[in-house]
């Protein structure tokens, strides 16, 4: 395709602000340059807003990836409070919510993701979830009146939010459906040495729980599970995952599964690119296609989107990459490395689980695929070059054994 004139980014949160500041910058592209977002503020950091906004750390201002002047003086045609609805990718137009059309050359989808619910919720106050800066605002409101907190999904997300409230002093109930909390994505083994962590600051965590209803008068009462038992809750917030936004893509044309399906290049057809939470490619370390929702993704993925779409014909790259995401909860830090999966063999390479001081390594048909550490983010940086080489396990124990 020939060089754009006009390119369009749908999404003004960290991937659309920083994939046109690589645009932007060192005059690269000069051209229009439009950035499009459904909320009404500049684009902010999200994972504040489970841990230092919520905690009231942190006023909202401080959560703003740039300052707005220094957005301004990116050139943009900012619409914010704008809300894509559809896309004609014949015509090359973007309607939006307000009726407008936007056209362009080239597009960048950087939606991201929304939260799941809970089927048949009722119309209650005090039930919550969290991915904006309301959300977190809103939440942050409820906790300071003292309520009987009910965390519904035992993720990070949730898992923050349960740190948070219990740090204020609060009452917290931590329901999860899985046997342990990150099973699917961590094992059990690692969900349960955090379930202890809670527990131990007084959290009553509830593993292998499905929520059957919430009940309450005009706000939230109780939450009722399966087996029959109830959890007072005057505030539940639920936190069981996020579905990508791909609801104003339906009929454009692009193949849509579980995301924007793209290739190894992000590119979702030509002159369209994806990243962030709504993006799913074919990631060459791993050999499959996947969708990373952490913020070091988004921040890679937009380089590489901005590079891809200036780049002449035949010299787009492959956006080959090991994910990489932490969680703060109390004094823990939990990081991870590369694409973990539930069924994947893990095995401890330092320190040990009942410390909480420990790297777990993941094996899936005998190379490493993955590590994780609470507490040892220095021991686990080093295993990030044996992920993306795909080394062999018995390589592994020997790095393991040379660092012991």
């Amino acid at each position: 395709m020939p060089h754009p004139e006009r390119i369009a980014i749908v999404g003004a949160s960290l991937g659309g602000l920083r994939t046109a500041q690589a645009l932007r910058g060192r005059g690269k592209f000069e051209g229009t340059l439009t950035l499009i977002g459904a909320e009404p503020h500049y684009p902010y950091d999200r994972p504040p807003l489970s841990k230092q906004l919520l905690a009231g750390e942190w006023g909202p201002e401080k959560t703003l990836l740039d300052p707005p002047d220094r957005v301004d003086g990116l050139g943009l045609d900012l619409r914010l409070g704008v809300r894509a609805e559809s896309l004609d990718l014949e015509a090359r137009e973007v309607a939006l919510s307000e009726g407008e059309r936007v056209g362009f050359d080239s597009l960048i989808i950087a939606t991201g993701a929304a939260p799941r619910t809970l089927p048949n919720t009722p119309e209650l106050a005090g039930i919550h979830t969290l991915r904006t800066i309301d959300d977190s605002m809103r939440i942050r409101a409820a906790l300071a009146e003292g309520p009987k907190v009910a965390v519904v999904g035992a993720g990070f997300i949730g898992a923050e939010v349960a740190a948070v409230a219990r740090s204020a002093g609060l009452e917290v109930t931590l329901i999860e459906a899985l046997p342990a909390p990150l099973a699917q994505s961590a094992g059990v083994e690692v969900g349960e040495a955090l379930a202890a962590l809670h527990r131990d600051r007084g959290v009553d965590v509830r593993c292998d729980a499905l929520v059957a209803g919430i009940e309450g008068g005009e706000r939230v009462e109780r939450v009722v599970l399966a087996d029959g038992s109830t959890v007072d809750a005057d505030l539940v917030v639920v936190g069981i995952g996020v579905a990508p936004e791909t609801g104003w893509l339906e009929g454009s044309g692009l193949e849509l599964r579980d995301g924007v399906v793209c290739d190894a290049t992000l590119a979702a057809a030509p002159g369209v690119y994806a990243l962030g939470d709504v993006c799913r490619w074919y990631n060459p370390v791993f050999d499959e296609e996947m969708r990373v929702e952490h913020w070091t993704n988004v921040i890679h993925q937009s380089r590489q989107v901005a590079r891809n779409l200036l780049a002449e014909p035949g010299e787009a790259r492959p956006f080959a990459s090991v994910p990489y995401v932490w969680s703060d909860q109390y004094d823990l830090s939990i990081q991870s490395l590369g694409h973990p999966k539930a069924d994947d063999e893990v095995e401890v390479l330092h320190g040990s689980l009942e410390s909480r001081e420990f790297v777990v390594g993941y094996r899936r048909n005998g190379i490493i695929v993955g590590g994780l550490t609470f507490n040892m983010p220095q021991q686990l940086s080093s295993y990030r070059p044996l992920i993306e080489q795909r080394t062999p396990w018995e390589a592994v124990l020997e790095h393991a054994q040379a660092m012991s």
